[in-house]
């Protein structure tokens, strides 16, 4: 098979790789509402628990939006949208929680190669 024949193979699978960091972000911040989502908005200086649990559902229910967007309506809006929403909350969390770049497990850092996928299928998609 020709390089240019498997790209919508290629792409299809970077998409639904996509898919599941969304829907799987969304589950596990779910799971975690009052455990590790919660200590990192402590960590941040937020006390307020309704605030919080507010802003971690929230996040949850963009994130699994994001996630269906891609796997069910894949074209340059749900990228561009997918793209938007992780670069705005990549600067919320540095703004947060800076740290977090130079964390061993590399959760900001990881943001890099899925801007780089998202704007590559972004460019890829038919108009």
């Amino acid at each position: 098979m020709s390089g240019a024949a498997s790209a919508p193979a290629d792409e299809r699978l970077l998409r639904l790789s996509l898919v599941a960091v969304w829907l799987g972000t969304a589950v596990v911040s779910l799971l975690e509402l009052r455990g590790q989502s919660l200590d990192l908005l402590t960590q941040a200086g937020m006390h307020d628990l309704t605030l919080m649990q507010g802003l971690i559902v929230g996040g949850a229910a963009l994130d699994a939006l994001l996630g269906l967007a891609l796997w069910l309506w894949p074209g340059r809006r749900a990228y561009a949208s997918a793209l938007a929403a992780m670069l705005a909350m990549t600067a919320l969390a540095t703004g947060l929680l800076p740290g977090l770049w130079l964390h061993p497990l590399a959760p900001l850092l990881k943001n890099l190669p899925i801007a780089a996928a998202l704007w590559l299928l972004c460019k890829r998609a038919p108009r």
